[in-house]
This record gives C-alpha cells, sequence and structure tokens, in this order.
C-alpha cells in the first residue's frame, strides 16, 4: 500500500512518492534489517520489484514525448 500523500510538499518532483515507497519498501525488508546488507543488495535479489518496476516506468514516462499529453503513469 502506498505510503505517499498528494498533500505532502517537500518533494514535487515527478516520481518522488514512487521513490519515497521504494526507499521505505527497501529499508523494512528482512534482508536490510535482519541480515545486515544494503538496500541496493537487496534490490538486486529482487525485494520490492513491484515499487521497481513502478519506478522504472514512471521515469521512463517522463522522457516520453507523448507521456506530456497522456500524463505519467504510475503516481
Amino acid at each position: 500500500m502506498p505510503k505517499y500523500y498528494e498533500e505532502k510538499e517537500e518533494d514535487k518532483h515527478p516520481c518522488a512518492g514512487v521513490k519515497e515507497d521504494l526507499k521505505s519498501c527497501l529499508l523494512q525488508t528482512d534482508c536490510v534489517l535482519q541480515e545486515g546488507k544494503s538496500p541496493k543488495e537487496c534490490l538486486k535479489e529482487g525485494y520490492c520489484k513491484a515499487l521497481q518496476v513502478t519506478f522504472f516506468e514512471c521515469k521512463r514516462s517522463i522522457l516520453d514525448t507523448r507521456a506530456r499529453f497522456r500524463g505519467r503513469k504510475g503516481y
């Protein structure tokens, strides 16, 4: 469940909500908490894959010129 809310005014960059959710998801995984690995290593192992794909699609939609008219995918 996403924890990002639209009324939050800290970061107005595109995809900031997905990035924040991905970061919090990685920091709460057993890989980081119990095994003591870095979030980057846990990301390579496949944790939080859905949020990683959503973040990638959101970043990719910024570069897509058609998305300027249709809006960004994801959040």
